[in-house]
């Protein structure tokens, strides 16, 4: 009886106060919106794009906190200015695309990181960088349940044209599935991901929710349906372990949960490893016999 109630005393503790049971939910919200949202980026090969599009935007973010003027335009800003850098760069004779994409990226982030930790910057700013999850306001989990609404109904509508072009880009016109619309939509999802989440998780974790959780998932099964379902469970469980050690182990909130995503995806990895080192492939794909 004694053990029973200190183990559940244990799990209760961290949500006493208010601050933290915001910043489960929000971890939560995000968690579903970025895992199911992951798995498709990682499906139509975008996971560079989407940590580009989370540094590029960080100079805007912290232009607009400077300014007092709302995040959200501010990082619409930024996404607008490294798309604009970025196709002025790929026009640049001898420079391919990869190349100008990582240069613009790479100034832009080093910028911002320039911005947010100067000594005149004002307190807190260093948040949009690293993510201040336990400080998440109202407006913040209204904006994350906005995002889950819209990422969830977008990729519900889009799922079967998702499947048609990433599985057949060149037949899908064909199929009257035009890949240039579904590759803009995906990428306004991404967008609009990556400016409600980093508001609450920072520009660093937020890439961290979207991509690790969807690399697990993809460990574990390749059909689609199945990974969106585990990657969500696996942002929502990771999250929450996350919480759970920076409050027991007075670690940053926000580093101990892109530990606990990393972890998964390690233990998954390591996992799956050793079943086929122990488990002969030809055995393992054997059909048993009538």
């Amino acid at each position: 009886m004694h053990s029973t109630l200190a183990v559940l005393t244990w799990l209760t503790d961290p949500w006493q106060e208010a601050l933290t049971r915001r910043a489960l939910l929000e971890v939560v919200l995000l968690g579903v919106a970025g895992g199911a949202l992951g798995c498709w980026l990682l499906f139509f090969n975008l996971a560079y794009s989407a940590e580009s599009l989370a540094h590029a935007l960080l100079p805007g973010l912290v232009g607009a906190a400077l300014l007092g003027l709302p995040l959200l335009l501010g990082g619409a800003a930024g996404l607008l200015v490294g798309a604009v850098a970025v196709a002025v760069a790929g026009r640049i004779d001898g420079l391919d695309r990869d190349t100008a994409v990582a240069v613009v990226v790479t100034g832009l982030f080093g910028l911002g990181v320039l911005l947010a930790l100067s000594p005149e910057s004002p307190a807190g700013l260093q948040g949009l960088l690293f993510g201040d999850v336990l400080g998440v306001s109202d407006s913040d989990l209204l904006l994350a349940a906005g995002l889950v609404a819209v990422v969830l109904a977008a990729l519900w509508v889009l799922h079967d044209r998702l499947l048609v072009v990433g599985f057949d880009r060149l037949s899908a016109a064909g199929l009257g599935v035009r890949p240039l619309a579904v590759d803009v939509a995906l990428l306004v999802l991404l967008a609009v991901a990556l400016l409600v989440a980093v508001q609450g998780l920072g520009n660093l974790l937020v890439v961290a929710v979207l991509m690790a959780p969807a690399s697990a998932a993809r460990l574990v099964t390749r059909r689609m349906g199945p990974m969106l379902l585990v990657s969500g469970l696996i942002a929502v469980l990771a999250g929450t372990g996350g919480l759970y050690l920076s409050y027991y182990a007075g670690t940053a909130a926000g580093a101990s949960i892109a530990g606990m995503l990393v972890a998964v995806y390690v233990i998954l990895a390591l996992g799956g490893g050793l079943v086929r080192a122990v488990v002969p492939r030809d055995r393992a794909l054997a059909q048993p016999s009538a």
